[in-house]
């Protein structure tokens, strides 16, 4: 196998006395999905704002083809091909969907400025180059969200919203993208449209794909790779079907059940 398109090497942090990831390791390979999966309190939001370059670890490093990416801001780390979903949507009320996505391409690809776009300075929003409205065309096709394509962000349900944020971090064509919780306040038909756009990524263009998730058998439905945190430590990691029936994962996750059940 090819070396680590990114990986995370012996992270751990602390926050006071309380050690929030002790030496984790884990990483993706060009065109894999890679899961991250763990009760509540695991450790899972911690290492992917590490990965995401939000937080600095106290020790170990983050490193994107080898090389070392641990000091780098989140906007330089989105300049290198990272890109990422938060758990909390963040849209542009005022910015249809297909806006959205021509915004986050040309970003990367056609060397406007945010800025002037959204001030209606630069070139115009509804004037998009063939190749750009061919890519634009096809995410907003492949995400189910036509009919939503020139609605304003500002009217969308979570669920669609929620849709246009993964379609706008593919819409950078990113070599990485980092999931936030990506199935959450979606029903079981959009998360399995939404598998199916996960998969055609990382097969037919190569993306490599984190997800941090509390579902688990969505992560196991679509993740190659599985790294099963509990209290800031991997205590699993493996295909799926080897970390489904690891012995740690399952008390790990009975416990956790046990505790919501009696709260």
């Amino acid at each position: 196998m090819s070396p680590p398109l990114l990986e995370a090497n012996r992270i751990t942090v602390r926050f006071g006395g309380v050690v929030a990831l002790n030496e984790v390791t884990a990483a993706v390979h060009v065109g894999e999905r890679l899961g991250i999966v763990g009760a509540n309190g695991a450790g899972k939001t911690t290492l992917f704002a590490v990965l995401s370059g939000l937080l600095k670890p106290h020790s170990g490093d983050v490193c994107l083809e080898g090389r070392v990416i641990t000091r780098m801001t989140a906007q330089e780390r989105a300049a290198c091909g990272l890109a990422r979903t938060f758990q909390r949507v963040q849209l542009f009320p005022e910015l249809t969907v297909r806006e959205h996505l021509v915004l986050a391409y040309r970003m990367r690809h056609g060397g406007h400025s945010l800025v002037r776009d959204l001030l209606g300075l630069g070139r115009s929003r509804s004037s998009s180059s063939p190749e750009e409205s061919a890519r634009v065309g096809e995410l907003v096709a492949r995400l189910g969200l036509s009919e939503a394509a020139n609605r304003p962000a500002a009217n969308l349900p979570l669920s669609t919203a929620r849709l246009v944020e993964v379609g706008r971090a593919l819409a950078t064509e990113p070599r990485v993208v980092l999931l936030d919780e990506p199935t959450s306040g979606l029903h079981s038909h959009e998360s399995a449209a939404l598998g199916e756009v996960l998969r055609w990524a990382s097969e037919e263009r190569k993306v490599a794909l984190v997800l941090v998730e509390h579902d688990f058998e969505f992560v196991m439905g679509l993740a190659e790779h599985v790294v099963a945190l509990d209290f800031g430590r991997v205590i699993a990691t493996g295909r799926p079907a080897e970390v489904r029936v690891d012995p740690a994962v399952a008390e790990a996750y009975v416990g956790f059940q046990r505790q919501v059940r009696t709260s």
